[in-house]
């Protein structure tokens, strides 16, 4: 057995996986907290996207030797990080373009069965506008970091995809 295929059934890459939603929540947190930047209506559903990929990291992290345990969390990981890179290029793009006609919400709108901007505003709750670009770090928005980080997140799960899908060997 390969190390991707030991360590796509490790309990260790699925930690490694949420965690690393765990800091980029938290760095969404310093922002709009520390450094007083407001998220638009865009971020809080890469927040959202962010959120996924933590849940993926969790349900990977239950039963990481079982193949259906996995293929869900694999296809939670692919799913939020290909949203996440979706919303990240629009984002993108109406800061990048400017126009007056196409613009985003000032409402966040989430099912009526998960209101998050209701049960969690002070993280959920809509308050800067898509088209301004609060910090860039290197030359680079925080929108294309996000898009960069939707990136790494997609090219690993290629990597962990064909060992993670495979059946683990009995002890």
């Amino acid at each position: 057995m390969g190390f991707l295929t030991r360590f796509s059934q490790s309990r260790q890459s699925w930690t490694i996986l949420f965690i690393s939603g765990l800091a980029l929540e938290l760095a969404a947190a310093f922002f709009q907290y520390v450094m007083h930047l407001d998220p638009c209506v865009m971020c809080i559903y890469i927040r959202v996207a962010v959120l996924g990929i933590m849940a993926a990291g969790l349900i990977g992290m239950i039963a990481p030797k079982v193949w259906l345990v996995r293929l869900v969390g694999l296809v939670t990981w692919a799913v939020s990080a290909a949203w996440g890179l979706k919303l990240a290029n629009e984002l993108n793009e109406m800061q990048v373009n400017p126009n007056p006609f196409s613009t985003c919400s000032f409402f966040a709108e989430f099912p009526d069965f998960m209101p998050l901007d209701k049960w969690m505003p002070f993280f959920f709750e809509p308050r800067g506008m898509c088209s301004d670009i609060p910090w860039s770090f290197m030359g680079v928005t925080m929108t294309q970091w996000m898009m960069l980080g939707f990136l790494v997140y997609l090219l690993t799960l290629v990597l962990m995809l064909i060992p993670a899908l495979k059946p683990a060997a009995k002890s």
